[in-house]
């Protein structure tokens, strides 16, 4: 069986508190960066369907389009009766 050595010990602590303050600074460096980018991505992804919308919306003078919503009828049968009641007080 195998021992920690105090050494071993430290030298863990030391290497993890040290990973902490490198990762601490990469994020405070790039991550302004990487923000802008997928803000940016984001922008550019909502215009080009913005866009497309547009373009299937666009119509001549004249044209007369008829858009219908489907039918769905949400009834549900196992819901079971409704019972009128009156409150006494």
């Amino acid at each position: 069986m195998q021992e920690a050595s105090l050494q071993g010990v430290l030298k863990t602590i030391l290497i993890i508190i040290l990973v902490y303050y490198v990762l601490k600074v990469l994020t405070r460096l790039f991550g302004p960066l990487l923000l802008k980018y997928v803000t940016k991505k984001a922008g550019e992804k909502f215009q080009q369907q913005f866009n497309q919308h547009q373009n299937s919306r666009k119509s001549t003078e004249g044209e007369v389009t008829i858009e219908t919503k489907s039918k769905q009828n949400s009834s549900n049968k196992d819901v079971g009766e409704y019972i009128d009641y009156e409150e006494i007080d």
